[in-house]
């Protein structure tokens, strides 16, 4: 395993430093950028907003639309597997001789 590195994003305008291993900073330089867009949203033009505040809030629609893609997934694998069985039981009426 790789050791950690430090690695600098920023975050409305502040800068921070994460210790992450080489192959784990392009994802973590991504999520500061969509954590910092997030933040941005949030604050909007409400300069004097808490940062702690709008890093909560920012935290929280984040885990709200990873939990519905996780939901939504959940729902396509459960169709394709309704699909399929459907389809089983279609090749199985198919097959069966008229009786």
């Amino acid at each position: 395993m790789s050791a950690s590195e430090p690695v600098n994003v920023r975050l409305l305008d502040r800068e921070y430093t994460v210790g992450c291993t080489p192959e784990q900073r392009d994802g973590l330089v991504a999520a500061s950028k969509l954590l910092d867009t997030k933040m941005r949203e949030i604050r909007g033009t409400n300069r004097m907003a808490a940062v702690d505040r709008i890093a909560v809030l920012a935290a929280l629609n984040i885990a709200h639309e990873l939990l519905q893609v996780r939901s939504e997934g959940n729902r396509e694998r459960d169709i394709a597997h309704s699909l399929g069985m459907l389809n089983r039981r279609i090749d199985d009426l198919l097959d069966a001789p008229a009786g």
